[in-house]
């Protein structure tokens, strides 16, 4: 069944690769990004060449008027929505909490939890069945950083991606009557340039070798199971939470 996808921060690393792999299923995709539009511009480009619809659309997730024009956009686009990804999400350079700004911290938390909890909010306004929606599956992208802390690398970040793995089990229970499956997946170490961002961009690779399969992940394998929990595949899957992490 052909479906209409919303992804924030789909212009690159695991947003970018579950964009890509929904268009090879002939889906249509929403791709969202905030500055890069060059690179949101080449998603769609990819889409385009596998037969898949696709536009790009530029939107902070920290800012709810942004939020708001963003969905407000993609519906006039394609009408309706049947799946978003809540991925778009910051890392700041690796420090323990004692070194940490406050203007830091709250960049962090605004992005990756405040800007979760504003799209999963519009998403649910317009995918649930009791205000006209045709119901769909929001798929959430926490860390396994949440279940493991980052002691002196990025406590802030793993304390942001706790609250997602809640926002999951509490928003699966709100609109599983409504018609809207809640899921969340944690991937491990994926080679992506969030690591950069972080000040470590071999980050991936150097750790990777220790995790249980001995290397670091792709995006395209998070990619996989992104789609999974978005298809009708998994169906009966709601308030989960995937592990995708190389046995780390």
């Amino acid at each position: 069944m052909s479906k209409t996808i919303l992804v924030t921060g789909g212009s690159r690393g695991i947003g970018r690769a579950a964009s890509i792999l929904a268009a090879k299923r002939g889906w249509a995709v929403a791709v969202n990004y905030v500055r890069d539009r060059q690179a949101a511009e080449a998603v769609v480009a990819e889409a385009d060449r596998l037969g898949a619809r696709a536009k790009a659309f530029a939107g902070d997730v920290a800012r709810e008027s942004d939020i708001v024009a963003l969905f407000d956009a993609a519906m006039s686009e394609f009408d309706a929505l049947d799946g978003v990804v809540v991925n778009a999400g910051v890392v700041a350079p690796t420090a323990p909490l004692v070194d940490m700004s406050a203007e830091r911290m709250r960049r962090v938390f605004e992005v990756n939890l405040l800007g979760a909890l504003l799209t999963a909010r519009e998403a649910a306004r317009r995918m649930i069945r009791s205000r006209g929606g045709r119901g769909g599956s929001i798929v959430l992208i926490s860390s396994a950083a949440a279940r493991l802390g980052s002691p002196d690398l990025y406590v802030d970040y793993a304390a942001s991606k706790g609250a997602i793995d809640t926002l999951t089990l509490g928003l699966a229970k709100e609109l599983g009557r409504d018609g809207v499956r809640v899921n969340a997946i944690r991937p491990g170490l994926i080679e992506t340039d969030i690591h950069a961002s972080g000040g470590e961009p071999d980050r991936a690779h150097r750790l990777g070798a220790s995790a249980p399969m001995g290397r670091p992940g792709t995006a395209e394998e998070v990619a996989e199971a992104v789609v999974w929990l978005l298809s009708d595949a998994s169906s009966y899957v709601t308030g989960a939470i995937l592990d995708v992490a190389g046995g780390r």
